[in-house]
């Protein structure tokens, strides 16, 4: 199945390419393909069409950064965890995230998305080197069942805590409600910019670990004799895979079910070789991030459904059929 790879790689691209367009050019507003055309080419500031042109071009840069990210740290997680339902939730990423923007918020005063980032992300980081911490106690180490214990544990821990500030604090709720909701839209370029560089080491961290990723799929035992480091490996690959969700997590809020759908997909597609599964994973996260987002726009205008929402109603009957189904998952 690995020599479909390149083929797919090359729908996918054309695919990304074309959701590009449909992020740009479509949205509740209606706009003719020659007036986007002349908003990208010669823009009219004066110009109420070539305006809202130029807005969804940001919205679009953060649906490839945030899709790929998560995508790409979907394939690592399941890889690291040897967990098929993995996304980031499992290792507390987004409920560590999301504590640290109410904390922001209730206790700093943060109000810009500027500080939300910085605060989200470091929850993110936290969260995520708690879970492995507490998955680490004991002879065995950080084994897959106890991540996904320890990240379950701590998550629902983490989400009590941040409810009871929410309900203490209405500048906290009304801060926050609209990050968690999953956004692309009013991210800046310059919130972008403040975190590609951490998706950027995220991502080739994530890629370096094709082959341990490969090794671990035929257990920790068989990956020591072939002369990895359990430990020093996981550790990181799971460095790469807090850099990616906390990035995009920070930048977007929670977006659900992205990094749990994409591996899957692509997995059934190619097989389970990490070498393509984890760059076919980068391509596949943002297609179906910005889809999602360009049908959100159009769903019902003049509102819109927030991308977390979209994801949500695809990711959910996927996440109910891996749970119901009795095939086991290749990793």
């Amino acid at each position: 199945m690995r020599a479909k790879a390149p083929l797919l790689g090359a729908v996918l691209l054309t695919v990304l390419v074309a959701a590009v367009f449909l992020s740009i050019a479509v949205g509740a507003r209606p706009l003719s393909l020659s007036t986007v055309w002349e908003a990208l080419t010669a823009t009219d500031p004066e110009n109420g069409d070539h305006v809202v042109v130029q807005t969804r071009i940001p919205r679009t840069v953060v649906g490839l950064m945030v899709g790929a990210a998560l995508g790409l740290a979907g394939a690592a997680m399941q890889g690291v965890t040897r967990n098929p339902l993995a996304d980031p939730g499992i290792l507390g990423i987004n409920a560590g995230a999301a504590l640290a923007v109410v904390a922001g918020i209730s206790f700093f005063g943060i109000g810009s998305l500027t500080g939300y980032i910085w605060f989200a992300f470091a929850g993110a980081a936290l969260g995520a080197v708690v879970v492995y911490l507490v998955a680490s106690i004991g002879r065995e180490g950080a084994t897959p069942v106890k991540l996904a214990l320890a990240g379950a544990a701590l998550a629902a821990g983490l989400t009590s805590l941040m409810n009871a500030v929410l309900l203490t604090s209405r500048t906290a709720l009304d801060g926050f409600r609209f990050w968690q909701v999953g956004t692309l839209a009013a991210r800046p370029l310059e919130d972008a910019a403040q975190v590609a560089g951490f998706l950027a080491v995220g991502a080739l961290i994530a890629l370096g670990s094709a082959r341990l990723f490969n090794a671990l799929a035929l257990g920790d035992d068989a990956a020591r004799g072939l002369g990895i480091r359990i430990g020093r490996a996981r550790l990181v690959s799971g460095l790469g895979i807090v850099l990616l969700c906390g990035g995009a997590t920070a930048l977007a809020g929670p977006i659900a079910f992205v990094g749990l759908v994409v591996p899957h997909a692509v997995r059934a597609l190619t097989g389970g070789d990490y070498r393509t599964v984890l760059p076919l994973s980068l391509l596949a996260g943002p297609v179906l991030l910005l889809l999602a987002d360009v049908t959100g726009r159009v769903l019902l205008p003049p509102s819109e459904v927030q991308v977390g929402v979209m994801t949500a109603v695809i990711g959910a009957p996927v996440f109910i059929w891996l749970i119901r189904t009795r095939k086991q998952v290749t990793l």
